[in-house]
């Protein structure tokens, strides 16, 4: 049942980039005039700070596929509680704020999809869930083989009973998708690890990065945002700025601003390379490139929507997680169907016994 709501609510986060604009929940800018140049970071972060007073900033990012936009995350304590974050699109030409981000009913989905509400908790819960849901593939398709021996591979036969018919087609669809629902549920189960990871990354690389920073306390006037970009893309040549994390928040130590470079192909676009940068100076001090469980995890949590090959890998991944569901659904009627002839079967066993009257 659990694995029904992952794939029922999975299928619009698949297309959550069209439906927040069908639904105006998505930002919206003008194309800039001819020659008009970016705004800088610092600028837009005060504008953020301006609209928002008495909060501080945490992060303020980029779209890859909207390179219009500017992203700023503000919240009322640097190290405040990812939920309680507000995070606003700003046009990076005008710096003219377009609205909230990540707002909207696609946002009760994909929490539903997440941790159905019960934080890092119920995270591990559905990669629980998603772990098991790998075993059931592989003990399915394990069951299936010995099946093709007696009958031809995709035979349905029609002339028996309901619950054959069904249990043909949960058969066969199940080893149709066999691949797509591993890759599917694997990557799902590397996302829910998502904190769990980035604890590790923060307890050994990033501890190993900052401990010639000791000690240090946290910057009294932070360094120009403009400074800190401009220092990270001297330091990754070709990269661009992913997001910059604030000293004190978890990407990060409370020294140290962290700027996450990414690449500019598919693939590398997905991978960011930290760059650590003194909080007052803005000077560059330490970059090493991700530990693989994290660059798996950056990986794995595009190709778990289908965000890779754009609309026509979408509708693929779609009509997939269609044909999970009606597995998923024919699997709860075979088992439903086998409890209650299995409970009958006590019932008329004992009613047998009885004396007539």
């Amino acid at each position: 049942m659990f694995l029904l709501l992952l794939c029922l609510t999975g299928l619009p986060l698949i297309f959550h980039h069209e439906i927040d604009e069908l639904l105006g929940y998505a930002p919206v800018h003008e194309a800039p005039a001819p020659g008009s140049a970016k705004l800088g970071f610092e600028t837009i972060g005060r504008i953020a700070l301006e609209k928002y007073p008495g909060q501080v900033m945490q992060y303020i990012a980029t779209e890859k596929d909207e390179p219009g936009l500017v992203n700023t995350f503000t919240n009322s304590a640097v190290n405040g509680k990812p939920d309680d974050a507000v995070v606003t699109s700003f046009d990076a030409y005008s710096g003219r704020a377009l609205g909230l981000s990540g707002t909207g009913p696609m946002l009760v989905v994909l929490k539903l999809h997440t941790d159905v509400y019960l934080g890092q908790a119920g995270k591990l819960f559905m990669g629980a869930m998603g772990f098991l849901f790998m075993v059931a593939v592989v003990s399915g398709a394990v069951l299936y083989w010995p099946f093709t021996r007696r009958l031809r591979f995709a035979t349905i036969r029609a002339g028996k009973s309901r619950r054959i018919i069904w249990l043909d087609w949960h058969n066969l669809l199940g080893v149709v998708t066999v691949v797509w629902a591993l890759v599917v549920g694997g990557t799902g189960v590397i996302n829910t690890l998502a904190e769990v990871m980035l604890s590790g990354w923060k307890a050994n690389e990033l501890a190993a990065m900052v401990a010639p920073y000791a000690g240090k306390p946290p910057p009294v006037r932070l360094a120009s945002l403009d400074a800190v970009a401009a220092n990270a893309m001297r330091a990754a040549p070709g990269m661009e700025i992913g997001f910059i994390a604030f000293p004190g928040t978890p990407f990060t130590s409370t020294h140290h601003y962290a700027a996450f470079m990414r690449g500019n192909t598919t693939l590398t676009a997905r991978l960011l390379t930290p760059v650590l940068l003194d909080g007052e100076t803005g000077e560059v001090a330490d970059s090493r490139e991700l530990p693989i469980y994290l660059k798996a995890l950056l990986v794995s949590q595009p190709l778990h929507f289908g965000d890779y090959g754009g609309m026509p890998l979408k509708i693929i991944w779609a009509l997939l997680d269609v044909l999970t569901i009606i597995v998923l659904g024919s699997g709860l009627y075979l088992w439903w169907v086998r409890r209650k002839k299995t409970h009958r079967a006590p019932a008329a066993s004992f009613n047998s016994l009885k004396p007539a009257p």
